[in-house]
């Protein structure tokens, strides 16, 4: 009786020894690919950066004037000024008829007490 004691315990450490194995494995495996993952999302991050640099140096207004200017005759662009821009009393409101009403309105049904 006491020997078979011995060997379930002897079999139950075994299988905890093999299940801390794995989990040690698996958790190495997984921060290797967090750290792969934190890899990328740097690199990302920097193509973000100078992407967004090198949008703003294509967007300055100095660089922007100059094209229009070179493409004027394609684009016919001109500057805008307050002038290009109307008030809000140049707009045309549709006009909405509203009919009076002068017929009285009779209401039929029963009323209960």
């Amino acid at each position: 009786m006491r020997n078979l004691f011995f060997i379930v315990c002897a079999t139950f450490v075994i299988g905890l020894a093999y299940w801390a194995y794995t989990e040690n494995y698996k958790t190495q495996a997984a921060l290797k690919q967090v750290h792969v993952l934190q890899k990328q999302i740097a690199l990302e991050k920097e193509t973000i950066a100078v992407l967004k640099a090198e949008w703003a140096y294509l967007n300055r207004p100095d660089r922007l004037r100059d094209l229009v200017d070179l493409n004027f005759e394609d684009l016919k662009l001109i500057p805008l000024a307050p002038s290009h821009f109307g008030d809000s009393e140049m707009v045309g409101y549709p006009t909405t008829i509203i009919d009076s009403v002068t017929d009285a309105v009779t209401i039929s049904g029963e009323s209960q007490p």
